[in-house]
């Protein structure tokens, strides 16, 4: 099994979106998975399920945007490692509850193994918590055995607009980054190190 890895930069939430459903609709049995790495400008999105309390405060420069993915709201910023993971689920053999261990894990050791960090997954609140805090949120969705959406990994970016809403559906969940955790670092090599991990645990024989 191989992934096409395409570097997106910084996109707009809205045409990315758009991009995967259009990637997921239109795929064969025949089309290679996909791993999409970009960042987005300031937004909040909503998932499928998002109950509108959640939303603390609004702010009049940073859109919500409801989407399609599983889960509550969110915040994008430059500064997060996103990974939207395109994938054929049933080639894999992969069960949804699988799929989002593997790329826990593929997370957990990414800190664990680059950066000494000792993360840990939560069974009923999928994502990476360090120390009690939240660093990396994951948003899929499924249709049809094939997953878009994906993960997202704070690293180096403004958090304040967390505390405007209940991430996640977390009341009280404070949200940490890598960048409070270690002195130094690179966004670039986080942003690959996060790449090779997933390709590692996304592998299926």
């Amino acid at each position: 099994m191989s992934f096409i890895v395409k570097h997106l930069g910084l996109q707009p939430y809205d045409k990315t979106w758009e991009a995967m459903q259009s990637f997921t609709i239109n795929r064969t049995p025949e089309t290679e998975d996909e791993l999409w790495v970009v960042q987005h400008p300031p937004v909040f999105t909503q998932g499928l399920n998002g109950q509108a309390e959640h939303l603390l405060k609004t702010h009049p420069n940073i859109p919500l945007v409801q989407t399609d993915r599983g889960g509550q709201v969110t915040y994008h910023a430059p500064g997060q490692v996103i990974v939207y993971v395109l994938m054929d689920l049933k080639r894999a053999k992969l069960g949804a509850k699988e799929f989002v261990h593997r790329i826990e894990n593929a997370l957990i050791d990414l800190l664990k193994e680059d950066y000494r960090l000792t993360a840990e997954a939560k069974a009923d609140a999928p994502g990476v918590y360090l120390e009690g805090k939240k660093i990396a949120s994951l948003g899929l969705k499924i249709k049809h055995f094939r997953s878009y959406h994906g993960l997202a990994l704070n690293v180096d970016m403004d958090l304040e607009p967390f505390q405007w809403i209940n991430p996640c559906g977390l009341i009280g969940m404070q949200m940490t980054q890598l960048k409070d955790h270690i002195e130094h670092f690179s966004y670039n090599l986080v942003e690959q190190q996060t790449i090779q991990k997933l390709l590692k645990h996304l592998a299926t024989n």
